[in-house]
């Protein structure tokens, strides 16, 4: 059988886009999808999104890590699937769509740039050392001073499969401050397990911990990923951070036909 994909980026966090409204595709298989995300041996991505229809809303997005299980939410995959929708005139320049974490408002401007309003986020365990949250997937946030060299993959595996997050593990963000609204972070993603060059649902975790622990008074903050630029804005009410955007580019790379 040959699979018609798609290719997508959003600051580098790659992803194979599959327009599944027809429901042809046999979504229990595992081995399947960590093989179409594989870099050597398939087309290569940090994960699969499969765009499906859904009756109350314009679409549904179903998201993969690149190990090939179904994951939690993806900020800059789900930022991919809007552009793709768009794309495939499913939606013109606003949309509504159904995600694992609940529903999803955006927008995608005549720039390309995408905006994702993520869930609002109330509940943030703040440490001396680390601040943890779920902002649609778990996220553990840590300042380090030699962010450029840090040794990412290492200290963020260690971390992801230590004793703090037990088997379930949860994603590490390493952070440097740059200046009152300007955060640089690196993410060891789970389900990658490894360093990826953007991580939508990680910056969106730095930007309320910043906030939240002091760093910055900013409620629009600027992140410089690995594979560019990203912002994050929010409204404050207390402790409960509320309309929540992710905004960045989201670009179409190729796309192509494989057997399976």
């Amino acid at each position: 059988m040959q699979l018609e994909f798609y290719k997508y980026q959003g600051t580098g966090n790659d992803f194979v886009m599959i327009d599944n409204r027809s429901g042809f595709f046999p979504k229990e298989n595992v081995q399947l999808v960590a093989r179409l995300c594989d870099r050597r041996f398939g087309i290569g991505a940090d994960g699969l999104i499969l765009l499906e229809n859904d009756s109350e809303t314009d679409f549904k997005m179903v998201y993969y890590n690149s190990d090939g299980n179904p994951s939690s939410m993806c900020g800059n995959g789900g930022r991919c699937l809007v552009a793709f929708a768009k794309d495939l005139n499913v939606i013109e320049n606003n949309c509504t769509f159904i995600a694992t974490d609940g529903l999803h408002h955006a927008s995608v401007a005549n720039d390309g740039i995408v905006s994702l309003q993520m869930i609002d986020v109330a509940d943030i365990k703040k440490e001396a050392d680390y601040t943890f949250m779920n902002t649609g997937s778990p996220h553990h946030v840590q300042m380090v001073e030699d962010l450029e060299h840090y040794n990412v993959k290492e200290n963020g595996a260690a971390l992801r499969y230590g004793s703090l997050y037990g088997a379930a593990g949860s994603n590490i963000n390493f952070v440097k401050k740059i200046n009152e609204d300007t955060f640089s972070l690196r993410t060891y993603e789970r389900g990658v397990e490894d360093e990826t060059l953007a991580c939508g649902t990680g910056a969106t975790a730095v930007a309320i911990a910043m906030n939240a622990t002091g760093q910055t008074n900013a409620s629009s903050i600027n992140l410089n990923v690995e594979g560019g630029k990203l912002a994050v804005s929010f409204d404050k009410m207390g402790d409960v951070f509320t309309n929540v955007f992710l905004i960045g580019p989201a670009k179409f790379v190729f796309k192509g036909v494989i057997e399976i």
